[in-house]
């Protein structure tokens, strides 16, 4: 979706009631956010994944990716960088 169309559904929200107010509230908050909630799969997490798989991309290897991101050592067998 667009936010063009999410700044319009927005607008409209926020003459409905108070309830779609907080609701129109959250979606500007959103959208003025300069962060991706989306974040890459690390290079090493993605190395391991295309040795282990044998199709990258696939939802599989993507999968094991995203979770190897999250908690590296216990995938890849190491400590976890702060």
């Amino acid at each position: 979706m667009s936010k063009a169309k999410l700044r319009e559904i927005s607008s409209e929200l926020k003459k409905a009631s108070n309830t779609h107010g907080s609701q129109a509230k959250r979606i500007d908050a959103l959208l003025e956010s300069t962060s991706s909630p989306l974040k890459k799969i690390s290079a090493a997490c993605k190395a391991a994944a295309k040795r282990k798989f044998k199709v990258w991309p696939s939802a599989y290897a993507s999968g094991w990716g995203v979770r190897c991101t999250r908690n590296p050592s216990k995938y890849l067998g190491r400590k976890k960088k702060k």
